[in-house]
């Protein structure tokens, strides 16, 4: 088995709690651009509770019924108002994700921040966490080509950080697009955390390796696997 050198996580709902703010922010979004009114309110926020952790260009898209003028309007009201809802209301971690990602890197693995969102709102979010220099890379769609379902994303964390194979590599994420992604890659180890959107059933269904409680106990899963070979016994 391939020891793990770099841990690809997702953002909301997976390292920084969410607590509806991604439901209320397309709330804001589809209030200022009409972008959801083609279809019952209940069906628009299922589809964004259904895809949560994909590009949300693609989420609007759908939403705005193929118009993309239209989804880039309403891409760009949903970052605006996150940025605001984050600006109202601060950011949090999951708790103990810094100190797993903390221990992650002291034990020599690389560790990269992977999101939906577009760079603003990531590095907004990142910024107001104060994890600039917490993390080897962030990356966001745009960065890497596709979002999530898509596998460029953790493909694109490999390249940049240098990690050996795909094998190497660990995902962790609290959708089915996080998990997906990961095994579209071929990921060594794919791990849902049930401390966002998705439930057990839903993440186990989409192919996740383990499904846990948060990150916290990420690090307690690769070791039983056999998969920290750089990390000593705590």
């Amino acid at each position: 088995m391939t020891a793990i050198e770099l841990v690809v996580f997702d953002m909301a709902g997976t390292t920084v709690r969410d607590d509806g703010v991604v439901e209320q922010a397309f709330q804001r979004a589809a209030e200022r651009t009409g972008v959801a009114d083609r279809m019952p309110w209940e069906d628009a926020l299922q589809h964004v509770r259904d895809t949560m952790g994909q590009s949300k260009i693609e989420v609007f898209l759908h939403l705005a019924d193929g118009d993309r003028a239209a989804a880039e309007r309403a891409t760009a009201a949903f970052e605006a108002a996150y940025d605001e809802l984050i600006a109202e209301q601060g950011a949090e971690e999951i708790p103990g994700a810094r100190e797993t990602i903390e221990q992650l890197r002291d034990a020599g693995l690389k560790v990269a921040l992977t999101t939906g969102f577009a760079p603003v709102t990531r590095d907004a979010l990142i910024d107001a966490l104060g994890w600039r220099d917490l993390v080897d890379v962030a990356l966001s769609p745009v960065d890497a080509g596709r979002g999530r379902p898509h596998p460029d994303l953790v493909l694109t964390a490999l390249l940049r950080t240098g990690a050996s194979s795909v094998q190497a590599v660990a995902v962790a994420g609290d959708t089915a697009s996080d998990v997906q992604s990961g095994r579209r890659a071929g990921a060594g180890f794919v791990a849902g955390v049930l401390s966002g959107a998705h439930d057990r059933a839903t993440l186990s269904g989409a192919g996740a390796d383990a499904v846990l409680a948060s990150v916290v106990d990420l690090r307690a899963a690769l070791a039983e696997r056999g998969l920290l070979a750089l990390i000593p016994s705590a």
